[in-house]
């Protein structure tokens, strides 16, 4: 197993590398921590390697809310500096500074 650095960190806003949604990263997982289920449901072409970190998301599209899984390799640092709008990051962040959010005492783990 690669042990290495996570690119990204809790509080900063992505945005993914193939599909149109952005969000705020809210947990890290070292490596991949879902069901295969899950990871076969990803078209082959695109399907991120297991052996790196995976990020939790608050995410939004032009139609929704949801959280999202993502592979580090298919994040890009977003570089829009727009908030992001999903309802649950006031529960979750206090106010966006310098284009990161900061983790809400109570939130953290």
């Amino acid at each position: 197993m690669i042990d290495r650095q996570a690119k990204f960190h809790i509080g900063q806003i992505v945005q993914h590398r193939y599909f149109s949604f952005r969000g705020v990263i809210f947990d890290v997982d070292p490596t991949f921590n879902n069901t295969e289920e899950w990871w076969l449901s990803i078209p082959e072409e695109i399907r991120p390697r297991k052996d790196q970190p995976y990020y939790h998301l608050l995410a939004e599209n032009s139609e929704s809310e949801y959280v999202a899984y993502v592979s580090e390799q298919n994040l890009l640092e977003d570089e829009t500096g727009d908030p992001v709008g999903h309802s649950d990051v006031p529960k979750m962040f206090g106010p966006m500074e310098g284009g990161i959010y900061t983790l809400r005492g109570e939130a953290a783990h």
